[in-house]
């Protein structure tokens, strides 16, 4: 009898069509530099306890790097209890504008929903 080992794949967040396309008029705007990617990350703070990070940046030990619709996208390994199923939107309205951050491992958001606990 064989065993028969599959792997899958599946990256720990999700770029809706909007974020992707912020995330590359930015890019083109700010003149990036192509070897920089998307850090998505958390840090401690904010009115919940921790308050989400996004931006571009280089590849750093400890990261972990995905490539999600033809973007490079890193985060610090230890980020992704935090992180694993977040959805990144982008919403462009007439009151706000930025990145919405969907995360099913949120127990509580502020009202901004910029910071969140577990």
């Amino acid at each position: 009898m064989s065993v028969v080992e599959m792997k899958t794949k599946v990256d720990p967040i999700t770029l809706t069509k909007g974020a992707i396309e912020a995330i590359i008029a930015i890019r083109e705007k700010q003149e990036i530099p192509k070897d920089h990617g998307l850090r998505v990350g958390v840090k401690g703070g904010g009115c919940s306890g921790f308050s989400y990070e996004i931006g571009f940046d280089e590849v750093r030990d400890g990261d972990d790097v995905y490539e999600i619709s033809g973007l490079i996208v890193m985060m610090q390994k230890t980020h992704a209890l935090h992180l694993f199923g977040i959805e990144v939107d982008w919403m462009n309205g007439l009151n706000n504008r930025g990145f919405i951050f969907n995360n099913p491992n949120a127990k509580s958001t502020c009202g901004c929903g910029s910071s969140f606990s577990t």
